[in-house]
């Protein structure tokens, strides 16, 4: 019996899984890195931790299951998908920090895109906004600030990758310098109608063509690697996907209308749209859902940059409790937000505002007020962010939108699940298994190696999964969002 690897390279963490046939997650081994914030607004990783944290937790992996690696037929990458990392052609080592998708140094450059008309043609070609959300405006910072950057690449003796391409690229020794279609259509560099990227989109944003990697489909062969010397042959890299499309992929969510929203530091809602590109007027963003056998589908997605990193931050920075579940405990105990919303913009507001200058903002304190109504404020953010983004989806999507699935860490908490049932007025969806973005890498890789032949038969191998059906009163709800929505106003007010 084939056993299958997976690397999981996140916003906060690298982790190796081992997976078997019927997709169940064995074992994992975890390793967090360390997150720089040199100035307000700016967030880097240093990539060489990344590298070496890849290798040493398939390290640790493989080294307690020894006796099944002659049983390992891929290895599968899923990643967070607009950090972007600068390196050397040859040796792979970083030039700079990886700038990840939050950081905001961008946000001056976009706005000097939008103001010279760039927006029309960049949202028809990418489907994205003009945001610094986006790996372009990134690269162009760096072009304008490291001069000496900005010369390897133009000589040809620098690269540019996703983080997937970084380490495959370092996985194969510089053998493959590749991409999949996922990941290339999160950097407003590629033109998702066309499946290549944009020769003047490049030019805008001053990035040689000639430093991006190779475009593959998810389901693709990435070289071989053996793991940095860690196996006696070479394994194949099948299957690469972006970290919110292969959750997608893993929910099975193959047909228009099907949705998923991923819980993490930020939260991810994918809708599919299906295999016509179509655009939204309301700050919805098209992506390439994957591409496969030469023909896309597309997707509407909703960005929430602020999510579970909320509670995090009330956890670390404010000092509220000394750990997450002491944070929901508090939020059940409040019963309701005794009217404190809190409307978590610490790095601007995703959909369907697109405020990048807001900033977060805790209304409605009164002498009633405890440290319960503000977690519980908190966790009730996280929801209401996920119905706007919803919203704005349903209007556009001209799909009927059914039931709505959910991963992620934080869908362990039954609390946040049944609140956004109750919050949005959909039935979720919760696989038992949280892990579904390394296993929608390890099904396209199955699909890469000829184990699995279609969509189809995929989806007929579906798991069991917990549900959450909406159970507030409707008046409730209506209450929720009047004040969530008064205090979002109050904030971009305060903005403008």
């Amino acid at each position: 019996m084939s056993l299958f690897l997976a690397l999981d390279q996140s916003t906060s963490a690298t982790k190796a899984l081992l997976f078997d046939g019927q997709g169940r997650a064995l074992d994992r081994e975890s390793r967090e890195h360390r997150q720089y914030y040199p100035q307000p607004g700016w967030v880097e990783h240093d990539a060489n931790e990344i590298w070496g944290n890849t290798l040493t937790v398939l390290r640790a992996l493989l080294a307690r299951h020894s006796e099944n690696i002659s049983k390992l037929a891929s290895l599968s990458i899923t990643n967070q998908r607009e950090t972007i990392v600068v390196f050397e052609r040859g040796s792979g080592r970083p030039l700079a920090p990886a700038m990840v998708w939050q950081c905001r140094r961008g946000v001056a450059l976009c706005d000097e895109h939008r103001t010279a008309g760039h927006e029309t043609e960049t949202h028809e070609k990418t489907g994205l906004k003009i945001d610094a959300y986006f790996s372009a405006s990134k690269l162009l910072w760096l072009a304008q600030n490291r001069p000496e950057i900005h010369a390897k690449l133009a000589d040809g003796s620098a690269l540019i990758g996703t983080i997937d391409a970084y380490l495959i690229y370092r996985l194969t020794g510089g053998k493959t310098f590749a991409t999949d279609s996922t990941n290339a259509s999160r950097t407003l560099l590629f033109d998702i109608r066309n499946l290549r990227w944009d020769e003047a989109l490049c030019a805008l944003w001053q990035v040689p063509v000639k430093a991006l990697p190779d475009v593959r489909e998810s389901s693709a062969r990435f070289g071989e690697t053996t793991l940095g010397g860690l196996l006696p042959r070479a394994l194949p890299i099948c299957g690469v996907m972006g970290d919110s499309q292969a959750s997608l992929f893993a929910q099975r969510c193959f047909e228009p209308g099907a949705a998923k929203v991923t819980f993490g530091t930020g939260s991810s809602l994918l809708l599919n749209i299906g295999s016509t590109m179509r655009l939204s007027s309301r700050g919805v963003v098209t992506t390439l859902a994957w591409v496969f056998q030469g023909k896309p589908v597309y997707a509407f997605e909703g960005i929430i940059i602020s999510s579970a990193s909320t509670l995090n931050w009330l956890r670390d920075q404010l000092g509220l409790a000394k750990d997450i579940a002491e944070l929901e405990k508090l939020a059940i105990d409040a019963r309701e937000n005794g009217g404190v919303y809190l409307v978590p913009a610490f790095a601007g507001l995703g959909l369907p505002h697109w405020q990048a200058e807001a900033r977060a903002t805790i209304v409605g304190l009164s002498s009633h007020s405890d440290r319960r109504h503000v977690a519980r404020a908190a966790f009730e953010s996280i929801a209401l962010q996920i119905r706007d983004a919803l919203e704005a989806m349903r209007a556009d999507a001209g799909v009927a939108l059914g039931t709505l699935h959910a991963d992620g860490g934080p869908t362990a908490s039954q609390f946040l699940m049944q609140l956004t049932a109750d919050v949005t007025t959909a039935t979720l969806r919760v696989p038992a298994m949280a892990d579904c973005s390394p296993l929608g890498a390890v099904l396209a890789g199955q699909l890469g190696l000829g184990l699995h032949y279609s969509l189809a038969d995929l989806a007929a191998h579906s798991p069991e999964d917990v549900y959450y059906t909406p159970s507030l009163d409707p008046l409730a709800v209506e209450q929720l969002t009047r004040g969530w929505n008064h205090a979002v106003r109050q904030l971009l007010s305060s903005t403008a």
